[in-house]
């Protein structure tokens, strides 16, 4: 690669050459994290207040999807219930056209007899 120079190629600079010099520094002894206890237990609180709350959260999306269930039950009853209404009604007004319809032509008989009785008097002279 153009530019770049392996670590021992950076070791052994040639003082005339391109490059940096690497300067290495002790390495340091690994420490352990300090654990704030405090901060720990009030992580762990919150974590259970979190849970407590999502608990909550579920328990109540529960009772509204069971009482969503219900009203949808409430509605299909509702509309079974209207549906036999309206075919209750249909037939009661197909019955009911059928007896307006012997009313008419009983009607119509009566006026074809009157104009024949009327027709057969003399009138007025």
């Amino acid at each position: 690669m153009t530019g770049m120079h392996d670590r021992s190629t950076l070791d052994q600079a040639d003082p005339g050459a391109p490059g940096a010099v690497v300067i290495r520094f002790p390495a340091r002894a690994p420490t352990q994290p300090v654990i704030d206890r405090d901060a720990e237990a009030e992580a762990q609180a919150r974590l259970r207040r979190a849970l407590a709350a999502l608990d909550a959260a579920l328990a109540e999306q529960r009772e509204a999807v069971a009482s969503w269930r219900n009203a949808i039950g409430g509605l299909q009853t509702s509309m079974a219930n209207l549906g036999g209404s309206v075919q209750l009604y249909r037939a009661r007004l197909d019955a009911l056209a059928v007896q307006v319809a012997g009313v008419h032509n009983q009607a119509v008989w009566l006026e074809e007899w009157a104009d024949q009785v009327l027709g057969s008097q003399p009138g007025p002279t």
